[in-house]
Formats: C-alpha cells, structure tokens, sequence
C-alpha cells in the first residue's frame, strides 16, 4: 500500500470533540462531497465525519466482490469541484477509493475524519437548539455523547452490516462454499471450480464475468430476467477533447454530454416504454451469439427503470457467453443439494461454490435513531422536503442520490443546500430551521418508484414524499439545482427558531 493510501485506515484512537457546529453521519463519497463544501462554504464552522467503518469509501471499500466497479461514468459520477481525469470512465472500486482520499489530501480533510465511530442515535432538543448524539467507538464497545447543532446524513440507504439472502431449502446440505457478495472472503479460490450466482442485478453481472476468467464454467442463475446494456470502459468523447483543450473545459464539456444523455434516455424509457425495450432487444441480440434466446434471458415484463438497469462494461457478461465460459439459466429453485441446486424445470445445476448475488437491505439514514425531545421520530409517518430534509424534524439532512443518474450529482446539491441554509439561519440569527407540513390534503406516496425487491423489502421504514410542492422527489436534476440550489431559503415551509425566541417564521 502506498503512503498516501496508509490514511485510509483507522483513525480510532483519536479523540472526537465534545461539540460541532456540524455532525457528518457516513465517510463515503457522500460525506466526504459535504465535507469539502462545509470547508469552502462554511469556513467558521466546526464539523467532523464519523464512520463506523475502519476504512473510507463506503460502497466502495466495503464490497470485495470481483470486478466492482461504478454503475455510472465517474465524469458524471465524480465530483463536480474536482473532474475525473483517469482513463478509465468506468472505474474499479480501487480507483474509486484513491480518488476519495485524494478529495481527502487536497482538503485537509483527514483530521476531521474519525473512523471507527459509529452513531447510534441522535436526540433534538428544543430548549437546546442541538443535537446529543450517542456514539459507538467500535475497536472496544466504548460509548460516549457528543453534541452538534446541526446534523446530517451521508450513510446513503444500504445496510453496510448484513446483505439480503433469501431462505433456501437444504442449504446445509450443499457440500460445497456459500458465498454472499456483501460478504466476500478474501482468501476465496474459484480456480478451475463450477461456479452458480443466484441473482440478475449489477453484483451479479459483474460477479460472473470476471469470475469466468479462473473458473471451468459460471452460471448465473435468475428467477427472472433484468435489462443490461453495454458501456465501454474508456470514453472516446474525454480523451479527444483533452487533446485540443484544457483538462478541465473538456471535463465539463464530457460532464455535460453524459449527463445530457442519461437524462435523455431515462426520460425516454418512461415516456416510450415499448420503444426502449426494443432498442435494449436489439442491442442484446447483436451482442449474443445468433440464435441466443435473448428473450428468455434478457427481456423483462417489467418496463426499462422500473428496476435498475444493469451496465455491462465493454460488453464482458456478453463475451463471457458468447465464448462458452459463462451461460444463464432462468429458473425457479426447488433446493440445494448435496452437489448444486435443483430446479423447478428438474435440471440439477452442479457447484463447487454458490455465489448469492440475492441483493442488500435498505435502512434510513446508517440505522442512526432520531427523535426530538427524546420523542422517537417514527419516519414513514414524516415526509421528504426538497429531497434534502424530513418534516418536523430540526436541523438534519440527508443524502439519498438518484435512481437513474449518478449519485454524487445528488449529494453535491444536498452539500450546498445544506451551507446555504447554514449561511441564511446565521445571517438571521436562527439557531434551529425544521420544514413543516401543514396540508393535510397533500397525498403521500413511497419516494422511490422502483419495484426492485430490495425496495419492496426496505421502502416502508423510510418517510415518504408528497405529491406536490417541495415535498416530491424527483428524478430530475436540472430541477433540483433551481429547487436546492437557487430557490429562497426561506420559502414559507420552513420554520425557524431561535434558543431565546419562539417560533420567528412559519408562513405556510
């Protein structure tokens, strides 16, 4: 490992702060974002990052599977106050991590960052105008409260801790090695081994391929299909551009072109359903061998986003069967056997290793408890408020990024969201802002649309969106910058108070 890379690890030992203006949940690439625009927009105030975890990165330091990488371009997916400039558009987790702990190196960041340290629960109090926070410091049990004025989230909606993993009947029969993808042994050896991952979703598309490179044969075993489209690894657009001009006008131009055309072809898979699925039949078939049963295999009855869409970079899944290493069977599963696992249609598909690619777990907020005047805030009953804070709930945040664009596009807007209105409540003397919902005849709805099985499991303990003002979540950036970005702090839905005065604005 090489020096800059030795601070990624535990900062354990050292001691967090009695109080913060600004308490960080989460040391991934979200919490890392806001960190460096607390640090350029709020330069008076205090703040640390606390992470459970002995590492930073988040998603990509905690999955181990092989070949994970980003789901999106990092031009996109990078920040947008430091432009990716590796070759590769599609990293790998590694690369992802370096580039966080540079963000981290170029911006002091490190001793703010305390890993190790994981919060429990946060209690609001009113008479206080803060936050008493009870954290975990991991390496020993030990906890202890800090206090912070304001809070927020950057744990994302994934359960770091325990994967998803249905029951299967006779599991403790199979002779062979059981692995989850959330869990991935480092000393796991697939050479020369038959290899079935039970799932269709990105870890498994991902998984079976390069698996497929050391194993005598990998399966991927899926109740039913999901759409997957090809992306190459390298974008042609950023490299021509760095040629005839400055790195960081051909960074924003290549920013602005994906960008542009991921919205253009999520919108147009909503809008032209039956159209869409065409266009990913097609592009499926050419990439298969002639006479593949790509309707089998690769045609969903659900319509293109309402399940993520799966990218296969440079095409390796559809490489990978085409040359005979890998293959997909779509099936039920009776049970494991001693020697595989039996199928509905009584084919019994033999492993040496079963690979249970089967999904995560969504959780609000990193599990993090919140109440206010030790009243515990019972989440599915508040909703989302400009897709940066829950109703009735004082100075918190959160980040949850998009569905169908990248992530940090959502946590740089929820990163300056939240300086502006640190900015606006000092500028008035305001010691605590909390959105208010006052029409009840304003419908509520899940906030995220999807019907993916880790949503369907996971999506009642979040707080839902309204159905319209600045209570929706939206699928739509260009929005969400006029909305977080531009739109009056003080826009009538959010009250503000102060230690020594009552209520000073509440309009709506």
């Amino acid at each position: 490992m090489s020096k800059r890379r030795s601070t990624v690890h535990s900062t354990s030992s050292r001691i967090v702060p009695e109080h913060v203006d600004v308490l960080v949940v989460g040391a991934g690439l979200t919490g890392i974002g806001m960190g460096y625009h607390l640090r350029k927009l709020q330069p008076g105030k205090s703040f640390v990052i606390l992470d459970g975890r002995e590492e930073i990165g988040g998603t990509w330091s905690l999955f181990k599977f092989p070949g994970i990488r980003s789901d999106a371009d990092l031009y996109t997916f990078g920040f947008g106050f430091k432009p990716w400039n590796k070759a590769n558009s599609v990293a790998n987790a590694h690369e992802i991590v370096d580039y966080l702990q540079e963000t981290i190196d170029e911006n002091d960041l490190g001793r703010r960052i305390h890993l190790g340290h994981k919060v429990l629960q946060a209690d609001f109090s009113k008479v206080d105008q803060r936050w008493t926070v009870t954290v975990e410091r991991t390496a020993d049990g030990t906890r202890f409260e800090m206090t912070a004025s304001f809070l927020t989230s950057a744990a994302g909606y994934y359960d770091g801790d325990q994967g998803f993993t249905p029951h299967f009947e006779g599991r403790d029969d199979f002779a062979g090695q059981i692995v989850h993808s959330q869990h991935w042994p480092a000393d796991l050896d697939w050479t020369g081994k038959k290899v079935v991952v039970i799932g269709s979703g990105a870890t498994a598309v991902t998984v079976v391929p390069n698996m497929a490179e050391k194993a005598a044969h990998v399966t991927m075993l899926q109740r039913s299909p999901s759409y997957a489209m090809p992306i190459p690894r390298q974008d042609p657009l950023p490299i021509l551009l760095r040629k005839v001009l400055p790195d960081a006008a051909a960074a924003r131009i290549t920013r602005t072109v994906n960008l542009t055309r991921v919205s253009f072809l999520y919108k147009a898979s909503r809008r032209f359903p039956n159209q869409m699925r065409s266009l990913v039949r097609r592009i499926n078939a050419k990439a298969l061998p002639n006479g593949y049963d790509v309707d089998t295999h690769f045609a969903p009855e659900y319509a293109p986003w309402d399940q993520r869409m799966c990218f296969i970079t440079d095409g390796d899944l559809f490489d990978s069967i085409s040359s005979g290493q890998a293959s997909v069977v779509t099936d039920h599963i009776v049970r494991f056997t001693e020697t595989g696992i039996l199928l509905e249609s009584g084919k019994e598909l033999k492993a040496d290793i079963i690979v249970t690619a089967t999904g995560l777990n969504m959780v609000p907020f990193g599990k993090m408890s919140l109440s206010v005047d030790g009243e515990k805030v019972e989440l599915p009953e508040h909703v989302f408020y400009k897709s940066a804070m829950v109703s009735d709930v004082p100075n918190f945040t959160y980040t949850v990024g998009y569905i169908s664009l990248p992530w940090t596009l959502k946590a740089d807007l929820v990163a300056q969201f939240t300086c502006r209105l640190l900015a606006h409540m000092d500028r008035h003397g305001y010691s605590a802002a909390s959105p208010r919902l006052d029409d009840p005849s304003i419908g509520r709805k899940p906030f995220m649309g999807l019907t993916s099985g880790y949503v369907a499991r996971g999506i009642h303990q979040f707080p839902r969106q309204g159905e319209s003002g600045p209570w929706t979540v939206r699928e739509d950036y260009k929005h969400d910058r006029q909305v977080m970005g531009k739109d009056p702090i003080d826009d009538g839905y959010l009250q503000f108070t102060s230690a020594s005065v009552p209520t000073l604005s509440s309009t709506r």
